[in-house]
Order: C-alpha cells, then sequence, then structure tokens
C-alpha cells in the first residue's frame, strides 16, 4: 500500500504542469462507460439472469433519450459481457441496444488455472458467437477484433495468489486473437493493480513472469503501436473529500455503484487525473466502470442519480469554449488514441471509426 502511495504521488506531480498547460485549450471529454456484465452473477437462475437483462432493454434507452453530447450521439455504454456465461437469450436484447446506438458489445473472461490454449479456444469461441448477433467489430483488413476486460482483475495472471488466471502471456494470446485494448484497470485496493497508473500504454508480455503490465510504453502523438497490447486505464486518485474514519482519504477508482453513486467531486477528480495521449493535452479519457447486473446498482446506473451524473455532464462540461463532451465506446476510445497518435485533428465524430468499424448490427446506423 505504501509503495502505491509513492507511486500516485509521483504520478501526480509529473502531470501537474501538463494538466495546468490543458486548459489553455478547450478539453475534449471522452466519457467512456465501461460494464463487467455479468447476467448470472452470483449463479443466479436462468429467470432472474433474464430480467436483469430485461431491465437494462426496457429502461437504458428512456435514459439515454434524454441526454447528447457535443455530436448529438446520446451516452454510449460498452457491455463487457463475459464468454462463459454466454446464451443467446442474453445477446439478442444487446445487439438491439447496439443497433439503437446505445453502446456495444465487448468480452469479459472469468477463469482461473487455465492455459495459454485453452485461453485461445474460449476466446475464439465467444468471438464467433459474439459475431453471430451482429456484434464484434472489423479493422481494414476484415479482421474480427474486441475490448477485452479480465474477470477478478487478474489480467496476465496478476493476483499474488496466482488465482483467477494461470495464463503468464495473457497479453500476447490476447493479441494474437484480435484484442485491440484491454479495459480492465484500475483495480485498487486489489493487488493486482498496476504501478502505472492514470495512463494509456503499451505493454510488453514477458511470458515466463506475470503481470507484464504492470508498467509499458505510453501512447503519444507521432508514437507507433510498441509491445502487444495497448492499455486503456480508467482515473485512480485518492479522495481527500471522502475520508474513512474522517483521516484517511479513500481510494477513488472510478467504479460507479450503489455504495459508489456518481457524485460531482467524483466527476471532478476523474477528469483532474487527465487520462490522455501524451502530446495531446486537450483530449481527456474519462473511462469509469461498473456492474450493471447487480440489482442494487439498477437505481444508480439506470434512475435518477445516473440522470443527475449526465444533466451536470451537459451543463458544465460541454459549454464549448472550456470544455466540449463527447460520450464513446470502448472501440471509439482505441480508435481515437490511434487517431491522436498519428496526428489527426478533424472533427471527433469523423474519427470514431477511424481503424475499427463499427459492429454489423450497426450498419443501418452509418
Amino acid at each position: 500500500m505504501l509503495r502505491n502511495v509513492h507511486i500516485w504521488l509521483a504520478d501526480y506531480l509529473r502531470q501537474s504542469s501538463r494538466r495546468r498547460k490543458a486548459f489553455a485549450l478547450p478539453t475534449h471529454i471522452f466519457f467512456c462507460f465501461v460494464d463487467h456484465y455479468e447476467p448470472l452473477w452470483r449463479d443466479a437462475s436462468v429467470e432472474q439472469a433474464n430480467q436483469r437483462v430485461r431491465q437494462w432493454s426496457e429502461n437504458y434507452p428512456k435514459l439515454a433519450s434524454q441526454f447528447r453530447d457535443a455530436d448529438g450521439r446520446p451516452p454510449q455504454h460498452t457491455f463487457f459481457f463475459p464468454a462463459e456465461q454466454y446464451r443467446p437469450e442474453f445477446l439478442d436484447p444487446l445487439a438491439k441496444l447496439t443497433a439503437q446506438g446505445l453502446g456495444e458489445v465487448e468480452i469479459h473472461l472469468h477463469h482461473d488455472n487455465d492455459t495459454a490454449d485453452g485461453l485461445r479456444r474460449s476466446l475464439e469461441k465467444f468471438k464467433t458467437q459474439l459475431h453471430s448477433h451482429g456484434l464484434l467489430c472489423s479493422d481494414r483488413n476484415g479482421r474480427m477484433r474486441y475490448g477485452f476486460i479480465h474477470g477478478n482483475w487478474a489480467l496476465d495472471n496478476s493476483r499474488g495468489d496466482g488465482r483467477r488466471c494461470g495464463v503468464n502471456n495473457e497479453l500476447q494470446v490476447l493479441n494474437e486473437t484480435g484484442c485491440y485494448a484491454d479495459f480492465t484497470l484500475p483495480s485498487a485496493p486489489s493487488d493486482t493493480q498496476t504501478g502505472k497508473i492514470n495512463s494509456i500504454y503499451y505493454a510488453k508480455d514477458d511470458p515466463r513472469a506475470p503481470k507484464s503490465h504492470d508498467w509499458g510504453v505510453d501512447a503519444r502523438v507521432g508514437g507507433n503501436s510498441v509491445g502487444d497490447l495497448l492499455i486503456v486505464q480508467g482515473p485512480l486518485a485518492l479522495n481527500w473529500r471522502s475520508r474513512k474514519w474522517g483521516l484517511l482519504p479513500r481510494i477513488e477508482n472510478a467504479e460507479v455503484a450503489h455504495n459508489a453513486p456518481p457524485k460531482r467531486e467524483r466527476v471532478e477528480l476523474w477528469l483532474r487525473q487527465r487520462v490522455g495521449v501524451a502530446g495531446r493535452p486537450d483530449w481527456n479519457f474519462v473511462k469509469v466502470h461498473t456492474h450493471g447486473c447487480q440489482e442494487q446498482n439498477f437505481e444508480v446506473l439506470l434512475g435518477e442519480r445516473c440522470r443527475r451524473m449526465h444533466e451536470m455532464l451537459a451543463r458544465d462540461f460541454n459549454d464549448g469554449q472550456r470544455f466540449v463532451l463527447h460520450y464513446v465506446t470502448a472501440r471509439e476510445v482505441y480508435n481515437l488514441i490511434r487517431a491522436a497518435q498519428s496526428g489527426q485533428r478533424g472533427a471527433v465524430a469523423a474519427l470514431r471509426d477511424y481503424e475499427l468499424a463499427r459492429p454489423p448490427v450497426c450498419k443501418s446506423l452509418r
């Protein structure tokens, strides 16, 4: 824990001058909501799981229809669906939401004591299953691509006890099977948390050791893809306005849940971390995460508290002068990162599909 505090302090000092300079330009805020979307959470019955899916099918469009970003887009929700929970009736409603332009579906996976070959088979099988619903994007060569979140945060066998993964060369396997980026982090206070924080970077796998993504090379304007996998982190900080026992600051890890609602002080803290591509200080990527299929989270994600968050974003962070708000999916985050790296300066709306095309189910939206 003490080691992480030192890391966070060093990272804050390193970024402080960049933060001050960034506000000389309008800041483009890319707001990305990623969901560890698990209908069968806690071994639910199929009936209960279907009810959870219905909650999103019926209520999310109602919420999203009330808001628009600077490009005229409604809020976007990226559903990272667990491969081990696949059932067609769970995916069809998500494909419909995707076709309506309200989000996209990517890959989530819980596994334990696995092997590289076993992981590869699981990913390839699930890619085919998702594609049968018109989901997952393709690159310019027609290769199927996907974003990834690791179950239990244990990317690249990063748990100290070696559980919930087992594959030391997981980054390589993800790369080989078409993963465009990982969106697992932050994971603090878990021991799976990396030393590198508040960053978008490329990690190189060491197949002989776990947690190869602990450090990496920052994505930057003019820089190339290096290593095995792009790591897109959400904001991580110490919240001094929310203290345990009135003394110790709480860890802010950008989770939205029933016990962690999206209050203004948290949104401002997310923005202050300025996660982005080096050389584009006016682009601020804010990735927050949730577990949308837990009943205890329905109100904060689909009800009044989420509505208030979007109202605040529209009112205070989309004035076109200091801030410009863009709701984005995980795939669009990747495209914008790659566009920034190549020095693109065009309108954001034209860069959302820069390298990776929309899923086939979205053809009617083109």
